[in-house]
């Protein structure tokens, strides 16, 4: 084959394959976003604290609206990944003042456009692929002490970023007996201890002599994604205050072993057959209910027995 004619058919052949990367990125067989800051392999979502909540949707203080972001928990100073891979753009100033936080970049590219917000980008331009060094966490600290320090990350176009940062399934494999772990962030389960509104361990007592406590409460943050913990049929919803508020949501899960009302979440569905670890739902924003109580999953066996076998993920990996 003439020279000149071989190089015109891989040239042909280059620009076909550049148009077919350009429609279907190879980034697209990621479902959902790589870790974005060292130190949280899960993405996982600030909670409430005494500035706010975490969760996209939330309350802004002095009514200033709704968050449009979601709060990716990061220490101060922690490195920050490319959660895609893409074209870089910046800086992006979220509180125009120039604070120790008031920096950020803008991520186009594999189908999706983010800022990441309150740190400090090694460049502001160029090209950058999905898990490299992206930059590091600001000193959150200095600006908003005691507040969990987190990356502010917003879609471009505003939309719920959440889905793209939590997995599918819980981190920990479930080919245990034991029930999976029901909410990201909460790999073994843990079991809310005791603050100004009781605790929550199974019976435990209630105030004003109201009898015991007939469930666990699973440690769980505001807005974090809920696991099923066994796989079986659901039924609801379920109410547990009957008032209303803005946790009293839930649903019960029946299969061949066991039953289980999930209460203080919003189910993705009320009826249906769900598989062990697939999402159940999410989180309600308990803090709003309950100011500084420790936000968890109200977790009630159908019969009133005690679920806590059942629950403690972690003890096998200590035995």
């Amino acid at each position: 084959m003439p020279a000149l004619s071989l190089v015109t058919l891989v040239s042909l052949v280059s620009t076909v394959f550049s148009k077919q990367l350009e429609a279907h990125p190879p980034q697209q067989q990621h479902r959902h976003w790589a870790q974005i800051c060292s130190g949280n392999p899960t993405n996982r979502i600030r909670g409430c604290d005494r500035y706010g909540c975490g969760n996209f949707g939330a309350d802004r203080q002095g009514g200033k609206g709704k968050h449009v972001g979601v709060d990716v928990i990061c220490s101060d100073g922690a490195t920050v990944y490319a959660p895609f891979s893409g074209q870089l753009s910046g800086p992006i100033r979220f509180f125009h003042n120039g604070n120790a936080i008031d920096d950020g970049v803008q991520i186009r590219g594999s189908g999706y456009c983010v800022k990441l917000v309150c740190i400090h980008p090694i460049r502001y331009h160029g090209q950058i692929r999905r898990g490299q060094q992206l930059g590091k966490m600001l000193p959150m600290q200095k600006v908003y002490p005691g507040i969990i320090s987190h990356i502010h990350v917003e879609n471009c176009d505003h939309s719920d970023p959440t889905h793209l940062l939590t997995p599918d399934v819980p981190p920990l494999p479930q080919q245990d007996g034991r029930w999976a772990a029901l909410c990201a962030g909460n790999p073994t389960n843990e079991i809310r201890g005791c603050d100004k509104y009781g605790c929550g361990y199974y019976g435990a007592p209630r105030r004003s002599g109201k009898g015991k406590h007939r469930a666990v409460d699973v440690i769980c943050a505001d807005g974090a994604t809920v696991y099923a913990p066994f796989s079986g049929q659901l039924s609801g919803p379920v109410k547990f205050f009957h008032n209303g508020n803005a946790i009293d949501d839930g649903v019960q899960i029946r299969g061949p072993e066991f039953c289980v009302k999930l209460l203080c979440i919003h189910p993705i569905r009320y009826n249906g057959k769900i598989s062990k670890g697939q999402v159940l739902g999410r989180m309600l924003p308990m803090q709003r209910v309950f100011p500084g109580i420790t936000s968890h999953i109200h977790v009630e066996n159908c019969d009133h027995s005690d679920p806590t076998s059942n629950l403690e993920r972690g003890k096998e990996q200590r035995d």
